[in-house]
């Protein structure tokens, strides 16, 4: 195999992953854009962490890692990317700011624990379950700060109210994976 041969599939590979990277960061930022306010808490509903999940699984877990990032800096940047058609720095450091931290970590793990060579339907969804539950764990920190509640209060708003809406993603990414790797 020539220099120029190996030069041309190293470009076609990156181009291939600059691709997978920018697909993910449009679909985030749709998740966001299908939202469901809620009146008792400031976190709404979102398709925010299908996304997320699927991220890592198809991506792995440098490129999912990479596509949560770039969403996360382009809402940074002001871009209306966040639930709500919102975007500013306020939105990381604000009370919902640690589920979207959260994302970076997630898409990184569920990267890491799916591209093992074993994996079925239910080790796909401990290891989305593992990514939601990350994105918990940054959200209810950082929501802690700003609410000030004892940890009851803070799992009914910002837990209990997506427990059902994450399960159907969970499944539903699970679901895709398994097509994927059918074919």
């Amino acid at each position: 195999m020539g220099i120029a041969l190996k030069q041309e599939i190293v470009k076609s590979q990156i181009l291939t992953k600059l691709v997978g990277i920018i697909i993910f960061i449009l679909l985030t930022i749709l998740g966001a854009y299908i939202y469901i306010p809620l009146p008792f808490t400031p976190v709404p509903i979102t398709l925010q962490t299908f996304f997320v999940i699927l991220s890592g699984a198809i991506l792995g877990p440098h490129e999912g890692f990479l596509s949560q990032l770039g969403y996360l800096s382009l809402g940074a940047l002001g871009l209306p990317v966040f639930s709500g058609c919102r975007g500013g720095i306020i939105h990381l450091i604000g009370p919902t700011g640690g589920y979207l931290w959260g994302f970076l970590l997630s898409s990184w793990i569920v990267g890491k624990l799916t591209h093992k060579k074993k994996r079925n339907k239910f080790l796909l969804f401990i290891f989305f379950g593992c990514g939601i539950l990350l994105i918990y764990l940054f959200g209810l920190l950082q929501l802690n700060l700003f609410i000030k509640k004892d940890l009851f209060t803070l799992f009914q708003l910002g837990i209990l109210p997506f427990l059902l809406p994450d399960l159907i993603k969970i499944l539903g990414a699970v679901l895709i994976c398994e097509r994927l790797k059918s074919k």
